[in-house]
């Protein structure tokens, strides 16, 4: 099979005309199910249904777009939703290479191909990897009950009724109709632009730990009530979260992240003691080792907090994503790829972000492709990539996808 061939300018064109849906300043907001996050993902299963690809949403907001003529297969995308009031470029870069990719196979009539998917929720406006866990089967009916949006409090299931999608099967990916899965995306950091380089083949993803915390005190004056006898909420958090952090200190890896994203008191009034606070914390890394030891300081100091008081602390998990390492293969059928068309540009790294290649990596060989962020900017209405680089990338992944279906 010789060279397969993108067409940059519709790749282009198909990238800003996603970039409409939910615009926002230069960025766009796309929560998932919303009316910019359904009207994206209608538009994106027309064009796959005008690339000649057999199309459907499924009931978790899934889009498949599979190629009805191709013999062996691989699956490429991402997703098309989006942190709220963000970058353009997070998941859509995905989605868009394996429309491209997908079109350009139908297009030269080849027994191989690839099939695209968009999928939903990635970034867990509800739950982590929502519409991939959903595509392996590890998605029950039970969790989507009880499942809210973490922001506004609003029920799955309510959200998949709004957004038309209730009553619609479940899409199961059979791993045994694909040589495997391959993603793009943007690297959502600097270490690409700050070495020189256009691409990433990414080695493992980072497993993604997520916690809630909360603090039950009492409310009282915040001008009479004598700090002897005070159970702040609010303080006991920002307490534990000091803690928190000088602990981690001492037990992190190279390139292990924590962040403690959200704090909320009750009642907010700068005059009256919080009588509940609520932080949510993340913690990142590669090595399971690592998020375990982790895990197990952050259970002990709660305890110990706890036992001290005068606040009564309780841990919940959230979600705990595993970290994955990306196939050796296909590692090296991108390096092959990026060597022929953009020689000493490139570099193999972990991804400090989670994305859907992990939860297709339980299932089947999985790997990932990465250009480089302007700035290193990503989740923000500044993120952004070069039109080369965009263009550079998807026709390395094109040739990647081209010689493994060739093997």
């Amino acid at each position: 099979m010789s060279e397969l061939s993108i067409n940059p300018q519709r790749l282009l064109a198909d990238l800003t005309q996603l970039r409409t849906f939910g615009a926002y300043g230069k960025g766009v907001h796309r929560p998932t199910y919303s009316e910019a996050d359904m009207a994206a993902r209608q538009f994106l299963a027309t064009r796959m249904q005008e690339a000649g690809l057999a199309t459907h949403i499924d009931g978790i907001g899934n889009i498949f777009g599979e190629n009805p003529q191709a013999r062996r297969r691989l699956l490429v995308g991402s997703h098309s939703d989006s942190q709220n009031h963000a970058g353009w470029l997070d998941g859509a870069l995905g989605v868009i290479y394996g429309l491209e990719i997908a079109r350009s196979f139908v297009e030269r009539g080849l027994p191989s191909g690839v099939d695209a998917v968009v999928f939903a929720d990635e970034e867990a406006h509800f739950a982590s990897f929502l519409g991939s866990r959903s595509a392996i089967g590890a998605l029950d009916e039970e969790e989507i009950r009880r499942t809210r949006n973490l922001s506004t409090g609003h029920s799955l299931s309510e959200a998949l009724a709004a957004a038309g999608l209730a009553g619609r099967d479940k899409t199961l990916i059979d791993p045994a109709r694909y040589l495997g899965y391959l993603e793009a995306h943007i690297e959502q950091g600097d270490d690409l632009e700050a070495r020189g380089l256009r691409l990433g083949i990414v080695t493992s993803i980072v497993g993604i730990h997520q916690y809630r915390l909360t603090f039950t005190g009492v409310s009282n004056h915040a001008g009479t009530t004598r700090m002897a006898i005070r159970r702040d909420a609010g303080a006991s958090l920002v307490a534990l979260a000091h803690a928190v952090d000088t602990r981690f200190r001492e037990l992190a890896a190279e390139r292990t992240v924590w962040t403690v994203g959200n704090i909320r008191l009750s009642p907010g009034q700068v005059s009256i003691i919080p009588n509940h606070a609520e932080m949510l914390l993340q913690v990142r890394d590669d090595d399971p080792a690592v998020l375990e030891r982790m895990r197990e300081a952050l259970k002990d100091l709660v305890a110990d907090a706890a036992r001290r008081g005068p606040c009564a602390i309780r841990l919940e998990v959230i979600a705990e994503s595993e970290p994955h390492r990306m196939s050796a293969h296909f590692q090296d059928a991108l390096a092959r790829a990026a060597s022929r068309l953009s020689p000493d540009t490139w570099q193999r790294m972990p991804s400090g972000a989670g994305h859907d290649a992990q939860i297709m990596a339980r299932i089947m060989p999985a790997g990932m492709l990465f250009i480089p962020s302007i700035g290193g900017i990503s989740h923000h209405v500044d993120e952004d990539s070069s039109e080369a680089d965009i263009v550079l990338g998807c026709q390395v992944l094109a040739e990647a996808c081209r010689t493994l279906l060739e093997e």
